[in-house]
């Protein structure tokens, strides 16, 4: 490995790193005071957004207080678990930056989260006064705070750990990567499990039983709904793009320090010290002006400028930080090109994933439209169509993901894997951007839900956050789409930095790597096979929690509708504060499961198989983890925006058969593009950082002086049957609408309606 001591000037663009991030912020606050400043409409609207943020707010604090206790017990896991090189400091410093790594996560979702359900009245109110270029600007700026504080934290804890650390930040930045990654894990499943249980439940009783609008006052699931676009889709994709973040940058710091040293360090903190100046850049232009042809014309001049500044600020960074050759390294350019190409790839990656999906997901576009029409010959022929987009989709996906993983391969040489982590840094400097266009999302749903529920808004004010809606809807979806780009080039860094640490614990251990990793073993095609079920599995025990949180709901709406039926003539209010408290209820309930089986699976396999086998099976998770995230996220997605074309008109509008079917489609689709689809994106990166951070435990334990065969085994079994356990206890409980199975007796017990 190169002299991994920083000079004077390495220490330099690090402490210049440091208060860029702390710019981000600072442009974050500002835009918080320009939101703020924003009329909030009439008492009603006012009444309404406060009952969203204290459900909003009292199901995250709920959360957090639930995960703090996981955080303190992996934290002293962490203590235990042994370093490639650093000692007790870089231990302690590994365990305390998970810490700062969860907290960063935990308060990304919390800022972004109060701040959207503060910004979604003042969007209607605009929408109401204005029209739809300040109600644009609105939920666009309350994104762009979500997005600074995004960056902004990324780039300040990596930076400081830099500093702090030296030679062994990237060993203390584990623990960062970590933090984050698991706790957005956390807060993808269960704000996902919220929303959707609550959207469900909304769509099935309101709008097919009861034949009321989504957004209806009537609906005791309307608040839940809101609050659930909030849980889910600010706090969730803010946390899932955070450690998208910070991930990537271990990912880098590790690999470069590998193969260029300090300086490989320290070029992935410029690359994102870049994103934030063209994250600024991008968010103010973003403005909507009086040529754009349509409301995501600013958005995607946002996105593409903010890639241009990018790529002309790193060409720049490329041939100044980085050396003009390279020492003995066998790459096929010179690293300065390596850097600015890499960067280069990344950044077509994100606008050809933008397009890809809006393609496939957008209601102007044919896919969207066939499925719509296929709503005329029943709920099955919208699914079946739905289904086979979303299995399309993914191939074209994963070829892309593809081809810029190999084409760093060629350009990198010896080197690859770092060029692919830089290509990921490179995708990443549009997160300001794109978190910005996710959370303008939930934004502009929930003020819409706050217009109807509200009644105080004219029609043509209405049509505006109609429109609005329907741009959140395909932002959402291309956010995804970019969301597991990352997610897969940041999960294949951290396996090139997982072989990186074998190699290390090998030489400790006096033993060679040898042909641990060939394809031809048979352990090794275990592994690979193991590691593509635990996605599976992931998946449908997500869309299970759903369902099983979505029954509950349903029952409770069609209760209150039963035995108050004034709620009906408006002479009665429907009780909301129920259904928010069964969601929040259940979707903690249902973290545990899928959050052990994340965590457990690699250390049952790595101890139990093998590290050999435990590569093969963060391939396996890579692979089947990108195919299935696609799928679900575009297949919901196309869904969605089907239901949004029958209600503006198509095939009969609102009311119709084909509107009912797309509507259960959409309830098909909630659990795949908001709360399975998104999640899968922290789970391949926890399990490969949980390898990384179990491999010189693993190494020790199978080869050398220290190997114990019992000990290992042991702990392979425990994590076994935690799993084991975890998963049974989640199917023994109930999926039937409004019962509880007792599982003692095997009765069922129902209050039916």
């Amino acid at each position: 490995m190169p002299d991994a001591d920083l000079s004077g000037g390495d220490l330099a663009l690090v402490a210049i790193a440091l208060l860029i991030s702390l710019a981000a912020l600072g442009f974050a606050a500002w835009l918080v005071r320009a939101v703020l400043a924003a009329d909030q409409g009439t008492a009603s609207m006012q009444e309404i957004a406060k009952a969203i943020q204290e459900g909003a707010g009292a199901y995250l604090r709920r959360q957090y207080r639930t995960l703090a206790v996981f955080a303190a017990i992996v934290f002293g896991l962490l203590l235990l678990l042994p370093v490639a090189d650093g000692g007790l400091g870089t231990r302690l410093g590994r365990a305390a930056f998970f810490l700062v790594g969860a907290a960063f996560s935990a308060a990304v979702g919390f800022i972004g989260m109060t701040l959207a359900t503060r910004g979604n009245v003042r969007v209607a109110a605009a929408a109401a006064a204005g029209g739809h270029r300040p109600a644009f600007r609105i939920a666009f700026r309350t994104g762009g705070v979500c997005g600074m504080i995004t960056v902004g934290l990324g780039l300040f804890g990596a930076s400081l750990a830099l500093l702090l650390f030296r030679d062994t930040a990237p060993i203390v930045l584990e623990g960062f990567g970590f933090g984050g990654a698991l706790l957005a894990m956390f807060m993808r499943v269960g704000g996902g499990i919220f929303t959707k249980a609550a959207d469900v439940g909304a769509d099935l009783v309101g709008k097919v039983e009861a034949g009321i609008p989504e957004d209806d006052p009537r609906n005791a699931a309307t608040i839940a709904d809101n609050v659930g676009d909030n849980v889910g889709d600010c706090a969730g994709m803010a946390a899932d793009l955070f450690e998208s973040y910070a991930v990537t940058l271990v990912a880098a710091l590790i690999l470069g320090q590998v193969f260029f040293g300090p300086v490989g360090m320290v070029f992935p903190l410029v690359v994102a010290a870049i994103g934030v100046i063209a994250s600024v850049v991008g968010i103010l232009a973003s403005n909507p002006g009086s040529n754009d042809r349509n409301w995501m014309s600013p958005i995607n001049r946002g996105f593409f400028v903010s890639a241009a500044v990018s790529l002309v600020l790193v060409a720049a960074a490329s041939f100044t930080v980085l050396p003009t050759i390279s020492d003995g390294l066998d790459i096929a350019v010179s690293p300065q090109v390596l850097g600015f190409l890499s960067v280069l790839i990344g950044i077509v990656l994100a606008a050809a994933i933008q397009q890809l999906t809006g393609y496939f997901t957008e209601t102007s576009r044919r896919p969207v439209r066939d499925v719509g029409r296929s709503s005329l010959t029943g709920p099955a022929t919208v699914i079946l169509s739905g289904i086979s987009l979303g299995l399309e989709s993914a191939v074209y996906a994963a070829l892309l993901i593809g081809t810029a993983v190999y084409g760093a391969f060629l350009i990198g040489g010896a080197a690859a894997l770092y060029a692919v982590a830089l290509a990921g840094c490179g995708l990443l400097t549009t997160a300001g951007v794109i978190v910005s266009m996710d959370t303008f999302g939930p934004v502009s749903d929930n003020a819409q839900g706050i217009a109807e529920m509200s009644g105080d808004i004219d029609e043509e004010g209405a049509q505006v956050l109609t429109d609005l809606d329907a741009v959140g809807n395909t932002t959402k979806a291309i956010t995804k789409g970019i969301a597991i780009a990352t997610a897969v080039l940041a999960a294949t860094a951290l396996f090139g930095s997982y072989n990186a640490s074998l190699i290390d614990a090998l030489d400790d251990a006096g033993t060679e790597l040898g042909d641990a990793l060939t394809l031809v073993s048979p352990n090794n095609v275990v592994g690979a096979v193991v590691g593509a079920a635990v996605v599976f599995l992931f998946s449908g025990l997500a869309i299970s929690a759903v369902s099983r949180a979505a029954g509950r709901v349903v029952f409770e709406v069609r209760e209150q509708f039963r035995t108050h039926p004034g709620i009906m003539d408006y002479s009665e209010r429907p009780d909301y504060s129920r259904v928010v408290d069964i969601c929040t209820r259940d979707s903690l309930r249902e973290l545990a499961t899928p959050g052990l089986l994340a965590v457990l699976a690699p250390v049952a396999v790595g101890f139990g198989l093998g590290f050999g086998p435990l590569a093969a099976y963060l391939v396996g998770a890579i692979a089947t983890g990108t195919l299935m995230a696609v799928f679900l996220s575009n297949s919901g997605g196309a869904w969605d925006n089907a239901k949004k074309m029958v209600e503006d008109g198509a095939h009969g509008g609102k009311g119709s058969q084909a509107h009912a079917a797309t509507i259960i489609g959409d309830t098909v689709g909630d659990p795949f593009k908001d709360t399975a689809g998104p999640a899968i994106n922290p789970l391949i990166k926890v399990m490969n950082l949980v390898a990384l951070l179990i491999a010189p435990a693993v190494v020790g334990l199978s080869v050398g002086e220290d190997a114990n065969t019992v000990l290992r085994l042991a702990i392979a079994i425990g994590a076994t049957l935690v799993i084991a356990a975890a998963v049974v206890v989640s199917k023994r409980r109930s999926s039937v609408v409004g019962g509880e199975t007792d599982a003692t007796a095997g009765t069922l017990t129902t209050s039916a309606p």
